[in-house]
């Protein structure tokens, strides 16, 4: 074995399998490494971090400022300083954090795992590394692996009493996302508990260099939280109790249901009435900390996403491994070995009902159809001949820094695909439209009358428009299609073109 849990373990066997483990990663992500820059990252992260790395400007300006503070982009912005900005160092950039992440797992797997095998350790580290969430969000320059990282190195650190390094640990995590205050709220909350007075204030200290990052957004922009709009979609969006308490459900589906993970829960539950592996005081803060994260992150969040669940990820796996442990030998490999069949097979069959296509690989079909409608388009349109589509398309056609185009491309951005911005391009119409599935919806479930109507009295929504609406209000005919995994992309030219139609 390469670290032997029954002593402590020497610095360079840490060493080993650290790299060992960011061997594994990277190998897995290469055949991914291509991959252009997939929807927040080109329209949030990416250009705030060119404009630190190129403008050093630490708000940025080249798109819409708002409340996540730059630790980040500070991170990719030295990266390229050192190697130079692709899509490739980016890649390499976050798959490098996400490997500390999950040797920081398994560290924080054998501490709340003792009085049992090494057998929690190295299982709860295959499930995160096979998670199709983990998986996904590994290469991708967004906040929420950087921030589980930090989440679990606190927790490690808070869990060892090194509380001037845990408080340290949540001022940069509070530094790369906002929502990362749980866990020093949490920590300062336990510490007044047992009277820890002067401990307890250090996790005041992260605080500070957030509260200067708002009131620098606020001189910047005239917003605390760097744009109106985000804060409302955001905060008072979130705060109505119908959406509120969906978004909760949601949450608790994706944990302890979704991806296979009732398996996990079954042990969980088993392991909670039968044992007193759970009644510890190191439990009782991970089990404080991931209820408080579940609500932050969906009382503050107006896009329910899972990856906002990744800081809680690593904690839902270990224990269900440490559940596992407690259950006879064959029924505890069976249910391993089960549990990791269905997070591996997750990360290429898509459910069967609406999900975030960054949950698993869908993400890259996504983008490579982005990639083919944008190539067409450039080279089938000239300077001069506008463009119509929506985000993210509009921002990837707009700037050759995010892998779609080698020039610019002149784009009139909408804001979705439904009847009413579609109808709004017939007065002056485009040289070209480009639409695509935004929504994965196999069984038409949105459809339902009773669905939909839930949807849209409370979420806004609206049916795409059809090929047919198209043909009818804007005199425009399908050039060119594509299909992937049940997504598509579609470009469509005003009448009377005679450029001629995309052989497919």
């Amino acid at each position: 074995m390469l670290i032997d849990l029954e002593r402590k373990p020497r610095a360079g066997s840490y060493l080993f399998f650290l790299i060992l483990i960011a061997a594994v990663i990277f190998v897995i992500h290469a055949p991914l490494f291509h991959v252009p820059f997939f929807w927040d990252e080109l329209g949030q992260f990416v250009p705030a971090s060119l404009d630190l790395f190129q403008l050093g400007r630490w708000i940025p300006v080249t798109t819409v400022p708002n409340i996540h503070p730059p630790g980040l982009m500070a991170y990719l912005s030295l990266v390229w300083h050192l190697t130079g900005f692709s899509i490739e160092t980016t890649r390499a950039a976050m798959l490098a954090l996400a490997s500390v992440g999950a040797f920081l797992t398994f560290l924080l797997a054998i501490r709340l795992g003792r009085g049992t095998s090494g057998f929690p350790a190295f299982t709860a580290l295959i499930f995160l590394c096979l998670s199709p969430l983990f998986f996904a969000q590994a290469m991708l320059a967004q906040l929420d692996m950087p921030a589980m990282v930090l989440t679990v190195l606190a927790l490690l650190l808070f869990l060892k009493n090194q509380m001037r390094r845990c408080a340290l640990a949540c001022v940069v995590l509070v530094m790369v996302k906002e929502t990362g205050i749980a866990a020093p709220m949490v920590f300062g909350f336990w510490l007044l508990l047992e009277r820890r007075w002067k401990e307890a204030l250090l996790f005041t200290a992260p605080l500070i260099p957030l509260g200067v990052w708002v009131i620098a957004l606020h001189r910047a922009t005239g917003s605390w939280a760097g744009n109106e709009a985000f804060a409302a979609y955001n905060a008072a969006y979130s705060l109505n109790p119908v959406r509120f308490g969906f978004a909760l459900l949601r949450r608790g589906y994706y944990l302890f249901v979704g991806t296979g993970h009732f398996v996990g829960t079954v042990a969980l539950v088993y392991a909670m009435s039968l044992t007193d592996l759970f009644a510890t005081r190191a439990w009782r803060v991970v089990g404080l900390f991931v209820a408080v994260q579940v609500v932050m992150v969906s009382l503050f969040g107006g896009a329910v996403l899972e990856r906002y669940l990744l800081p809680v990820l690593p904690l839902l796996y270990i224990a269900f491994a440490v559940a596992l442990s407690a259950m006879p030998g064959t029924w505890r490999t069976a249910k391993a070995v089960a549990l990791m069949a269905f997070l591996l097979a997750a990360n290429f069959v898509n459910p069967i009902y609406p999900f975030p296509l960054e949950n698993n690989l869908a993400f890259v079909s996504f983008a490579g159809l982005q990639q083919r409608a944008a190539r067409f388009v450039q080279n089938r349109y000239g300077a001069g001949e506008e463009i119509a589509t929506a985000f993210p398309l509009a921002n990837a056609l707009r700037r050759p820094d995010f892998g779609y185009v080698t020039r610019p491309v002149e784009v009139r951005e909408i804001e979705n695909f439904q009847a009413a911005s579609i109808t709004a391009l017939a007065e002056h119409p485009p040289a070209a439209l480009v639409i695509f599935s935004t929504v994965w919806d196999p069984l038409g479930l949105l459809e339902h009358p009773p669905v939909a109507n839930f949807l849209h009295s409370h979420y806004g929504y609206e049916p795409q428009v059809t090929r047919d609406q198209i043909a009818s209000r804007l005199h425009m005919h399908m050039v060119a299609r594509w299909l992937e995994r049940g997504q598509w992309i579609e470009v469509y030219e005003r009448n009377g073109s005679d450029r001629g139609v995309l052989k497919m």
